[in-house]
């Protein structure tokens, strides 16, 4: 799904500096209610993408109008899916289409890694080097260890140069499963919602960093809510 605003003049996408993993920033906190976070990551993430004229943001949660208004009264242009979802309904076919197979059809479990190419053969279909900023979440919590390595890498490339990507992982396992979507500019709001997904893993700081060994920056900001955001530029 696509939505289009009037380009906003600037100029060329502003990066954080070159070199390894920044020091965490400034601790995260819950701000005006328990759904509310105060959030550095989103902040980092508009500063990077604020001289952008008509950028292009692919946000992989839930739809959500409020985000998309907020970027689109920014002048951006917002393509949404809704991956983790995507993902589920794919597994849940596969599923079934085992289950019904023909009796002597090759009807043998599927491997991960096989599972994996299949859904991406028609999810993140999008141009190469298409997008200026890239809202993930916390989505990398919720894959199979098999897909992990390889929405990285699609998303590394449908990323233009010098684009950005938030990420969130938690530091242990939520106690219940959250949606995203942007309050304001340094204001992330948490909606509770039935539980589409088994949390996955705990990443730890090293592996978060040799996941997204290929982009050229990253910037780490820890919160006492055991959710860490991570920013990358590639």
């Amino acid at each position: 799904m696509n939505w289009t605003a009037k380009p906003r003049v600037g100029g060329a996408l502003a990066t954080a500096p070159v070199g390894a993993a920044a020091k965490p920033g400034p601790v995260g906190s819950a701000v005006g209610g328990a759904n509310l976070r105060a959030s550095n990551g989103l902040k980092e993430f508009l500063w990077l993408i604020s001289d952008v004229r008509g950028g292009r943001i692919l946000d992989l949660g839930q739809v959500s109008q409020a985000t998309l208004t907020f970027f689109i009264e920014k002048g951006y242009r917002v393509s949404t899916e809704d991956f983790l979802r995507s993902w589920k309904e794919f597994l849940s076919a596969e599923e079934e289409r085992l289950r019904i197979a023909p009796v002597g059809e090759d009807n043998r479990k599927i491997s991960q890694a096989i599972l994996a190419e299949k859904f991406l053969e028609t999810a993140l279909q999008y141009p190469e080097e298409n997008f200026h900023g890239v809202l993930a979440w916390d989505l990398f919590d919720y894959f199979d260890a098999e897909l992990v390595p390889r929405v990285m890498e699609r998303l590394y490339s449908l990323m233009h140069p010098a684009g950005t990507l938030l990420a969130l992982f938690h530091s242990r396992p939520p106690e219940r499963f959250h949606r995203y979507r942007i309050a304001d500019s340094q204001t992330i709001e948490l909606l509770s919602a039935p539980t589409l997904a088994i949390h996955s893993r705990v990443f730890q700081n090293r592996e978060i960093l040799d996941l997204f060994g290929k982009f050229r920056s990253s910037k780490t900001f820890v919160g006492r809510d055991q959710l860490r955001e991570n920013v990358f530029v590639k």
